[in-house]
């Protein structure tokens, strides 16, 4: 399952996307984190050295490599000049699963207690003033257009805070969506703006509530995201302490936070996957990027990548040959 967690900056969406990835890890999932914020916190909040978190491989520094190794063998993908971000796979393109060895996992991954973890990487020096944050997002999406995943196994994805996540299709690449949500006007603002900006493409969208202190905060959200509230968190000593750089096993973690931790697994395992949905969406952005500046920059129809026969699904894995 393709999950990401997203939210007001300073809700708390790193905090819950870490303990999430932990506690499904924890019970013998396959676990993929990716940190895909322009704050980059979730390396340290699952327990990586934050120094070391700073200086590890990041996926856009690796976006030749990417491009080079997912396209294969596909014809329509002769070069990784001619692949965007959007560039959904073909016949011949290399699909990644959540479990297998490959060489981008062994360049830009870490392991993490059992937990393959990849972040997007922050600005450099050479960044400054003239790149688009976007542009490292951009490995993110094109790894999930190419990872064929199971319902037993997740990947979650730490997203920019707000509105910002609808800057690029990636939105809509995810089999779940958990909006994390203080009891405030301006997080339940975040919220009504993400459900508008997503209500035409079937997004699944799921509220947790945090930073929760007593039933007037979960009655101030119910009155706000009603029946999307799936659960709410508590103010947390364990999570206090891991703020303050002691990262305690996740079964010590308070019973009730790890309940909607729970929840929110179940309630993605049981909403299942739709690749159909999938592919179409993939299809609409490809054709816009290319539209907007990929035909341009390439001087070719990159529409014409799209094999519209070619769905991706757990149906391929058996064709797939390196």
């Amino acid at each position: 399952m393709k999950l990401a967690f997203v939210g007001k900056g300073g809700s708390g969406k790193t905090t819950l996307a870490s303990l999430f990835a932990r506690r499904a890890a924890g019970l013998g999932h396959p676990v993929i984190a990716v940190d895909a914020d322009i704050n980059q916190h979730l390396g340290a909040a699952l327990g990586l050295d934050p120094e070391a978190a700073a200086m590890g491989p990041a996926l856009g520094e690796n976006m030749p490599l990417i491009k080079d190794y997912l396209r294969g063998s596909n014809p329509l993908v002769p070069s990784a000049d001619l692949m965007l971000k959007t560039t959904p796979p073909g016949p011949g393109s290399r699909l990644l699963t959540v479990r297998e060895s490959n060489p981008i996992y062994d360049r830009a991954f870490t392991e993490i207690d059992g937990i393959r973890f990849a972040a997007t990487g922050g600005f450099v020096d050479d960044d400054l003033g003239v790149a688009c944050y976007h542009s490292k997002v951009g490995a993110v999406e094109l790894l999930l257009n190419h990872l064929i995943d199971a319902r037993d196994e997740f990947v979650v994805v730490d997203m920019v805070a707000g509105a910002e996540a609808f800057a690029s299709g990636m939105f809509t690449r995810f089999d779940h969506t958990f909006l994390v949500c203080e009891p405030t006007l301006r997080s339940v603002g975040v919220y009504k703006q993400y459900a508008g900006y997503a209500a035409d493409y079937e997004v699944n969208i799921a509220v947790i509530g945090n930073k929760i202190d007593d039933d007037e905060d979960v009655a101030f959200l119910r009155e706000h995201v009603g029946d999307a509230l799936i659960g709410w968190c508590s103010r947390s000593g364990y999570v206090k302490a891991a703020e303050r750089g002691r990262v305690g096993p996740i079964g010590e973690l308070e019973p009730e936070n790890l309940a909607v931790l729970d929840a929110a697994r179940e309630r993605a395992a049981a909403a299942g996957k739709d690749w159909e949905k999938f592919t179409r969406q993939a299809r609409e952005f490809h054709r816009k990027a290319a539209a907007a500046w990929g035909n341009d920059r390439t001087g070719i129809d990159l529409a014409e990548q799209i094999v519209p026969d070619f769905e991706l699904g757990e149906h391929l894995l058996g064709a797939q040959t390196v």
